[in-house]
């Protein structure tokens, strides 16, 4: 399966994330072939790989880079994303993911748990065979480790009707903007950077993590079910409260209360009401401009980072702007 169409743009980094996803792909050998099958649906659902193209960008800084490591790492790291991936979706109950079916809705939970322990196991082997030092490693752990409290803090808060701008923020920045970081530090560290500089890539990593799970909530505000490849709203009936959604209990909690207490119970025709109300309580706006703020400190990270022979720094510069403008 080829790569996402997006990288045609840049021939030479879709060459190393071609090799990536092959490697993805021969990491992945079991004797049990349902959970083979299963593994390989996620690896070739179709994402966008952008997690292992900035750790490949942000390692085109260090005078030491190797292809075949950086490459190895990139996989890794998309081996990693991937794991938590599936282990959300059996958290979540979910069916569908990227307008596909989810590992857990055709081959059962069973399944799926095992086929994510399983990519975890082929991260790290990865990551045993190509990190210079138990430094990549030591951050990949505690980075798994704030992946899962940013998780586990979304699952506390399930139909929390008191939770906080705050605690939404710190639990993406663990769920989502916590794999970015680590991407462009361990994209830039084993290429030979300072560890001064490659904590400067992961501050840029985060910002656009933050401010890329910003813009996947408020697309849940803006598109249809087939857009976006999920349904519209699933989340709220499952007690997720997103940040459109809170900016707009801020503003009246009166009228959305009564729909929210229903959780599970909510009718089509409810939510539709309450993607209506949203929108007039100015919480998509609001939501847009936090997530403008968190892009332009990621623009800014980028425009001081050095010149390359490669040109990374407008190859970084000009794909998180289009990632964090996307509308689909």
């Amino acid at each position: 399966m080829n790569i996402h169409p997006m990288w045609k743009t840049y021939p030479e980094l879709a060459k190393e994330l071609n090799t990536t996803l092959k490697l993805m792909e021969n990491s992945v050998n079991l004797k049990n072939k349902e959970v083979e099958n299963a593994v390989m649906s996620m690896i070739h659902s179709g994402g966008k790989l952008l997690r292992p193209a900035y750790q490949l960008l942000f390692s085109q800084f260090g005078e030491n880079r190797e292809s075949k490591k950086a490459i190895a790492l990139a996989a890794a790291i998309e081996l990693l994303h991937t794991a938590t991936l599936i282990h959300d979706d059996i958290v979540d109950d979910s069916d569908i993911r990227r307008s596909l079916p989810t590992i857990r809705s055709q081959f059962g939970n069973s399944t799926a748990v095992y086929a994510g322990d399983y990519l975890f196991v082929s991260c790290f082997k990865l990551l045993a065979d190509y990190s210079s030092s138990l430094k990549s490693i030591q951050l990949n752990s505690r980075s798994m480790e704030k992946i899962l409290s940013g998780e586990l803090g979304q699952m506390d808060n399930r139909y929390n009707l008191d939770m906080t701008i705050d605690q939404y923020l710190e639990n993406i920045s663990g769920k989502t903007a916590e794999l970015f970081s680590l991407s462009c530090f361990v994209g830039a560290y084993e290429s030979g950077t300072s560890e001064r500089f490659a904590k400067n890539c992961g501050q840029i990593g985060e910002n656009i993590g933050i401010a890329f799970q910003i813009i996947d909530d408020i697309l849940d505000y803006t598109q249809s079910p087939e857009q976006i490849g999920k349904p519209v709203l699933e989340d709220v009936r499952q007690g997720i409260y997103s940040l459109p959604l809170l900016y707009a209990l801020e503003e009246d909690r009166g009228t959305l209360l009564p729909y929210l207490k229903k959780g599970e119970a909510l009718t089509d025709a409810e939510t539709n009401k309450i993607y209506k109300l949203v929108h007039s309580f100015g919480g998509v706006t609001k939501a847009q401009k936090l997530a403008e703020k968190y892009t332009q400190q990621a623009l800014k990270g980028i425009t001081k980072l050095p010149e390359t022979s490669t040109d990374a720094k407008n190859k970084l510069f000009t794909i998180t702007q289009a990632i964090l403008a996307r509308t689909n």
